[in-house]
């Protein structure tokens, strides 16, 4: 065994897919290309309008716009090998890509929970404070919010790849997984991976604590608000409004959460079932932002 912990004998790691499914990968593979072309679709016909309209440069339509080519990014890191591996068999990725696409996996899951965010926020102002959105939500405060959002992921994740790089791996190749996921790549090192342990918790933690907190914050000022108003028909036009969001908002974070829950505490759940929760969370997302473009009535955006 060499002394050079940065000498990897293994130059590519062999993706199962789903363990203890592959006989029905061919079946399983209908909705992951149906899910990955209803988002290419849908999100397109999210970001052209948006471009093309001058009505809709508006703060939430750019963060709809934000999110869905968020959402393009994000499946197509995943979806196209996923299909490779369930339809071509091709299970085998090299190092340095399998650590981009952990890179952009991560990296784009956090800048989504961001976006959300940015959202809630912009509910909070139209909603809470609505004689100050205009003065609040500038195109220019957009612009800030959004690269906030992209900074903050790119920082949060970058350290990932240099630290998985340092690691030997030597016999193990083979991984339980769809796609190349930070754990379950860290898992097949060939030596103490305490500190890639501890970075992947700090980051997830550190992530889903801060956006659900101020999600949270956002919505209970957002139903102080409505449990004010005195007519019904006005609780259910501002409810209305959120009702879309909220729902992103849990398909997004529910399979998320189940996810890196059984991860690390989980040790019962069957890794298949483990691997369809951690690729719906990545899939399925996307595919409901046009659905809350659909459902959210336009002469919200500034009321």
């Amino acid at each position: 065994m060499a002394d050079n912990a940065t000498l990897h004998y293994i130059s590519s790691f062999f993706l199962v897919g789903i363990p203890g499914l592959q006989d029905f990968h061919c079946w399983i593979g209908i909705p992951v290309c149906l899910l990955f072309s209803l988002t290419l679709l849908g999100n397109s016909i999210i970001i052209i309008p948006i471009k093309l309209e001058s009505s809709l440069h508006q703060p939430m339509y750019f963060f709809l716009c934000m999110l869905a080519m968020n959402d393009l990014a994000l499946a197509s890191s995943i979806a196209p090998k996923m299909l490779g591996i369930f339809w071509l068999d091709a299970h085998w990725i090299d190092f340095d890509i399998c650590l981009a696409q952990l890179y952009f996996i991560h990296t784009f899951c956090i800048i989504e929970s961001a976006l959300l965010v940015a959202m809630a926020f912009d509910r909070y102002v139209a909603i809470c404070i609505p004689l100050h959105y205009t003065t609040l939500l500038t195109t220019t405060m957009v612009i800030k919010m959004g690269l906030a959002t992209v900074g903050r992921a790119i920082f949060l994740v970058l350290p990932g790849p240099f630290l998985i790089r340092r690691l030997p791996y030597y016999t193990k190749y083979v991984i339980n997984h769809a796609y190349c996921e930070h754990m379950a790549v860290v898992k097949l090192a060939s030596a103490n991976t305490h500190v890639n342990r501890t970075y992947g918790i700090s980051v997830a933690l550190s992530v889903i604590i801060l956006d659900l907190g101020l999600l949270a914050t956002s919505y209970l000022k957002i139903l102080q608000v409505v449990f004010r108003l005195s007519s019904q028909h006005a609780h259910s036009k501002v409810l209305g409004t959120c009702a879309a969001h909220v729902c992103t908002i849990l398909v997004s974070y529910t399979p998320a959460l189940f996810s890196f829950l059984t991860h690390r505490i989980g040790k019962k759940v069957p890794p298949s079932v483990h691997i369809i929760f951690a690729s719906l969370y990545l899939l399925v997302p996307p595919t409901s932002i046009p659905w809350y473009m659909v459902s959210r009535p336009r002469r919200f955006v500034t009321e």
